[in-house]
């Protein structure tokens, strides 16, 4: 099975997306169809051949959509095969989206001010029919009739356009949507209008109401263009993650070709070739470093404020900054292969997908309209029927309009279909904001109903590499400083981990190493050089100096002892042991105050987990587990019903992770660690898991929010909207009223998921 990822045209409401939906699912050899109303995506899984955009086209052209891939180009992994976007392809859809907002800008600003117009004259009719101070409008009922008949006329014919269109694929194709609706109402009320303001002796003789509904055509398509600009820009404002992330990609590159420097955009990069980054310049791509040395700015992937050196031989990462230096590099990783890309897809994919919360607004989305056009037609003969037997034909027939024409009017999907993917989208680019990489919308939405943590402890817990923590004396005539320099001057030359540890502690410490020579590896043992005419040795404890009290106390608290030896006579130990990461304790104590319950799950040994679990205050440890036991363990506790995340870093955590309801990886782990995971921690910030939990406990409570106000609308606004309380209380919704109250609901919920922004990660 193979997926594709297409960009939607012409979609406005959850009835367009259930609609392509619909017509792409019906096609032979489409097994699966995800289309998202506020990234405007259509995700389409083919079970054998891909479809070309022409065939899929030819299904959705016809109902007014238009779907346009962009497949990657020169350079790209997915040249390969895959079907990411490039960045000019980004930039072409975000242009087009701009381009759509000043359209709709335009509309607003040529009808707005019209429709205020034509509503304050409205308000001053009703308000003199009402009050007797109120004085009546200089204009003659004809004359005003005669105005606003041409105003309506051009705004539902050349303003209105898109919803006459709507009209007519549902009367050629049956496909209703929110186009459908208005059109239907303004048009309606327009062609009853114009009917009775040119024949009047009709109207006379078949007793109609005079009243027209020129107004209500101009407000309602005036308000529902505002509102759906202060939609099309409130979605654009939801994907600045994205637009932030795309802004740390260098646009070009100085390529290095027979001595000479050539500037070539950053697309046209290809593995292997040397690159020339200059003091200030931002990395174009991964690579390696060639020739020359320099001070980078790394904290877009590390988090770490200060600048690291980096020579020749090290590894760099594009999208970082060159502080100072100047130097060239090798390029390793181009165009969608490189981390940065990799972040941008990985936050793209998961603002495009669907959290499972997200199925019950699909669900009623695809029944909406036929269903609010079933009660139009319904709240019509109804108030024709049994109104006319009550108040009178005129008085029946004017209700029936109003009620007809409200109803098709404040009942636009929109917000229904709004409600999830606009929360999702801000959630997950707050997350990418933070450092944390939420793989999809499932992964975030469960997240909020973890009661139990699982952290792997050596590169999760842990820094995940040794520091010596003490050192001590055996016998005497020397002190613990001498002991670690002495062993420095002998693991200078060793390249095992221990080694490099004393070797870095030494040098914290500014001491001087002696210069040694016959350096010599015992294997299995330590390592001896000699130092003048005297032997040095950094060896394993042997079992009576294990059994030395201060050295049996080191080793019960998990650590690795060495025994450093000069000549035959042992002078002193070192202690090495994997430390805790920075945050480890505020990370466990904010999630115990979430009421999480807290393991941790390790392959080491009882005294070295227990040991590290009581510096970070975690009661619960398994302990000496093998990487396929840790996937059984996650499953026993989801048996005893519980939800359970696991937190872990490397290719042993995997299975485990991929076992959890919620994996989350340190981005300083395995890549194979990070592919298992739904969240990745892209500082390797271990206080990140409780912010995690924080944002998708918020995210989801907004997304219950959005969904609330959304159906609270209708529930509301269809009775009023139909006249079912003005039998018992008199009133009656006009329908410019609810296309204000239409407007208002896609607003609210776009804008109560943009309060995502401000909140605080704890």
């Amino acid at each position: 099975m193979s997926e594709k990822t297409y960009q939607v045209k012409g979609m406005h409401c959850a009835s367009c997306a259930s609609i392509i939906t619909k017509k792409l699912s019906a096609l032979e050899g489409v097994e699966k169809v995800e289309v998202n109303l506020a990234t405007d995506e259509a995700r389409v899984s083919f079970t054998g051949r891909n479809l070309s955009d022409s065939e899929l086209n030819a299904i959705v052209g016809k109902l007014g959509y238009e779907l346009s891939s962009e497949n990657s180009g020169p350079g790209d992994a997915a040249a390969a095969g895959g079907s990411e976007k490039t960045a000019g392809g980004k930039k072409r859809m975000f242009s087009e989206k701009q381009e759509e907002l000043a359209r709709q800008r335009f509309l607003v600003s040529v009808s707005l001010p019209v429709a205020i117009l034509v509503f304050v004259l409205m308000m001053w009719g009703i308000a003199a029919e009402t009050f007797g101070n109120v004085p009546r409008m200089p204009l003659s009922m004809e004359i005003l009739n005669g105005i606003t008949m041409i105003l309506a006329a051009l705004f539902i014919f050349r303003i209105g356009k898109p919803f006459l269109n709507g009209i007519g694929i549902f009367l050629q194709h049956g496909a209703a949507n929110m186009d459908t609706l208005i059109g239907i109402g303004t048009l309606s009320a327009f062609i009853y209008s114009s009917a009775i303001t040119i024949f009047p002796s009709l109207g006379k003789s078949l007793n109609l109401p005079e009243h027209t509904y020129f107004d209500v055509t101009i407000v309602v398509i005036g308000f529902v263009h505002l509102g759906k600009y202060l939609e099309a820009r409130s979605r654009l404002k939801t994907g600045e993650a994205i637009g932030r992330l795309a802004g740390l990609q260098a646009k070009s590159a100085l390529l290095v070709r027979k001595g000479e420097e050539i500037e070539i955009p950053v697309e046209e990069v290809k593995k292997g070739n040397l690159l020339r980054v200059k003091p200030g310049a931002v990395i174009p791509v991964d690579g390696i470093i060639a020739k020359g040395s320099s001070s980078i700015d790394e904290s877009m992937v590390t988090g770490e404020p200060l600048p690291v050196d980096r020579n020749e031989g090290d590894p760099v990462i594009g999208g970082t900054i060159n502080r100072q230096g100047s130097f060239t590099i090798t390029a390793l990783r181009v165009g969608s292969e490189t981390l940065l890309a990799r972040i941008i897809a990985m936050v793209e994919d998961a603002q495009g997908s669907k959290a499972p919360i997200q199925n019950i607004a699909d669900r009623i989305a695809a029944i909406f309209v036929p269903s609010v056009l079933f009660i139009a037609l319904l709240t019509l003969v109804l108030w024709l029927s049994v109104g006319s037997a009550l108040l009178g034909f005129q008085a029946a027939l004017s209700f029936a309009i109003m009620g007809f024409v409200g109803i098709l009017v404040i009942a636009c999907p929109c917000a229904l279909g709004l409600a999830t993917p606009t929360a999702i989208i801000v959630g997950i680019g707050k997350g990418a904001e933070n450092g944390m990489l939420i793989r999809n919308a499932e992964s975030l939405e469960r997240l909020a109903s973890v009661d139990t943590v699982v952290f792997d402890k050596t590169g999760t817990i842990t820094r995940g590499r040794p520091e010596v923590t003490d050192t001590g004396l055996l016998g005497s005539g020397t002190a613990p400083a001498s002991v670690l320099e002495l062993a420095a001057g002998v693991e200078r030359y060793s390249e095992h981990p221990l080694a490099e540890a004393i070797v870095e502690a030494a040098g914290k410490q500014r001491l001087a190493p002696p210069e040694l020579t016959a350096f010599e590896a015992m294997e299995g043992f330590g390592v001896r050089a000699m130092n003048g005419g005297q032997s040095v040795a950094v060896r394993k404890p042997s079992p009576a100096e294990t059994s030395l009290p201060e050295v049996q106390a080191l080793l019960q608290e998990g650590k690795t002892v060495v025994i450093v030896e000069s000549g035959s006579t042992p002078v002193g130990f070192i202690a090495l042991s994997d430390t805790i990461r920075e945050g480890a304790i505020e990370a466990v104590r904010e999630l115990e105050k979430k009421g999480i319950r807290i393991i941790m799950l390790t392959g080491d040994n009882p005294a070295a987990a227990g040991y590290i679990a009581g510096q970070v205050g975690i009661e619960e440890v398994i302990a000496g587990v093998l990487p396929g036991e840790k996937a059984e363990k996650i499953a026993a506790l989801q048996k005893e019903g519980r939800t359970v995340a696991m937190a872990g870093d490397g290719i042993n955590d995997a299975p485990a992770l991929a076992r959890a309801d919620v994996g989350i990886a340190m981005a300083t782990g395995t890549d194979i660690a990070m592919e298992s995971s739904g969240i990745t921690l892209l500082k390797g910030d271990i206080r990140k898991v409780s912010q995690a939990v924080t944002l998708s406990r918020a995210t989801t409570r907004v997304i219950r929010q959005n969904l609330f106000w959304a159906f609270i609308y209708n529930i509301i606004g269809i009775p009023l909207a139909a006249g079912a309380l003005y039998p018992l209380f008199g009133i009656f919704l006009n329908p410019v009223f609810s296309g204000i109250a239409m407007a208002g609901s896609s607003v609210s919920v776009v804008s109560n998921s943009l309060r995502l922004k401000a909140k605080k990660l704890r």
